[in-house]
């Protein structure tokens, strides 16, 4: 998303590439003038050929409005959306002198409007250089430009509240920006216990396998790396077979080799960690996958079942383990983030982002990151880092009773 500078980007991104390419389409408009001034004060001190580029209304756009960002806020939390916003623009055209007898004004609007329809969207890299410190160019959504059609009874209203008189023109929308809130967000920790779960029965006629449910150790919401998935259906089988897991993060599915599974109908699969699997860190990534199960029988065409969603567990670890506000927190991730990877720290009820993020040269190694503690009451608080919507374990369950791990709690004094 965007700061509070995005409206200001994207007004000062417009004016500079119209400034640009007005001349590129019409040699005759070198000594063109763009400007951001209120139609009434526009004209003053220039007599040569102009274009005006007036913000003339702000609304709230309706589809993102209501609308929780993606890998920020999950089913159950609570977060401010962001505010989503289109802006209307007014663009002015004047002719050189007062006159304008070879009707250059039109020139200028037709040049403008040329080029706002071959180009419609705004460029990233545009939007980083038009204003120092803005990162609108970062948002989810790129910002369009539409033209935005108006009624006469419209045009002059609209050119009444102005208070002078109508010159030729054409009005278009930007949509969307959207600029972040500092409202905090409120995550539920995870459920500790849970009831046992009532499944139907899954019948299928095809010889493809079919896979109705998974379930992970201790039933976590998500797996880590070292930790065995047992995969339910019909018409399972580990002979010729392959689990393979997809994630948008990698360049290619892994492939884990399955084994029978304690009970008829179901498979286990072993996900190595960096203990048995030197690569384990940059093979994987933390994240969204799908597992599907892909048979291979001798002889055959090869049998791919459905894909169910799971979600790979960051693994943190957090030093120091008591932190002042306003000091840095040090966490390593297991396996390694990738770029383009959203990430951000549940501190309590606080969302952070990271100060930093660095990947080791040895990709054996964990990924490293920074976050600044924030200025909360003194107590003690259970983190977790989420990546692209995947919640790190904070739980520890290595007793007859789990428990929230002591060492991904950070007391503040």
């Amino acid at each position: 998303m965007s700061n509070a500078l995005a409206i200001a980007a994207a007004t000062c991104t417009l004016r500079n590439l119209l400034q640009a390419q007005i001349p590129l389409l019409d040699s005759d408009l070198s000594d063109i003038s763009v400007t951001l001034q209120p139609p009434d004060m526009a004209r003053k001190g220039v007599s040569s050929s102009q274009l005006n580029l007036f913000l003339y209304q702000v609304v709230y756009n309706a589809a993102w409005r209501n609308m929780d960002m993606p890998g920020r806020v999950r089913a159950g939390e609570s977060g401010q959306p962001p505010l989503a916003l289109n802006l209307h623009y007014l663009i002015t055209a004047w002719g050189r002198g007062e006159t304008d007898p070879d009707a250059v004004s039109h020139r200028v609007l037709s040049a403008a409007m040329s080029f706002l329809h071959d180009r419609p969207l705004l460029d990233r890299s545009d939007i980083r250089s038009a204003l120092l410190n803005n990162d609108l160019a970062d948002q989810i959504e790129r910002v369009r430009l539409t033209p935005l059609p108006q009624s006469v009874e419209e045009i002059s209203k609209l050119w009444t509240a102005f208070q002078t008189n109508y010159r030729v023109s054409s009005a278009y929308e930007a949509t969307v920006v959207l600029i972040d809130s500092h409202a905090p967000t409120r995550a539920n920790l995870p459920v500790l216990t849970r009831g046992p779960q009532d499944r139907g029965v899954a019948t299928t006629t095809s010889v493809a396998p079919v896979l109705s449910g998974m379930r992970f150790p201790h039933s976590q919401a998500g797996v880590r790396l070292g930790d065995d998935i047992v995969l339910a259906g019909s018409q399972l089988t580990a002979t010729n077979a392959i689990a393979r897991f997809t994630s948008l993060r990698l360049d290619a599915p892994v492939d884990v080799t399955p084994t029978a599974g304690d009970t008829q109908g179901t498979l286990n699969v072993h996900l190595a960690g960096s203990a048995e699997d030197a690569n384990a860190a940059s093979r994987w990534a933390p994240g969204i996958y799908t597992l599907s199960l892909l048979l291979q029988p001798p002889g055959s065409p090869a049998l791919l079942s459905n894909e169910l969603p799971l979600s790979l567990a960051p693994i943190i670890s957090v030093s120091p383990l008591s932190a002042a506000a306003g000091t840095l927190l040090h966490l390593t991730c297991m396996p390694r983030i990738r770029d383009g990877q959203r990430v951000g720290l549940l501190f309590g009820s606080q969302w952070l982002l990271p100060q930093s993020i660095s990947n080791p040269v040895d990709p054996h190694l964990p990924t490293a990151l920074t976050f600044k503690v924030p200025g909360v009451p003194a107590d003690t608080y259970t983190i977790r880092l989420r990546v692209d919507g995947a919640d790190s374990i904070p739980v520890d369950f290595s007793g007859a009773v789990p428990k929230f791990d002591p060492n991904q709690q950070v007391v503040v004094p």
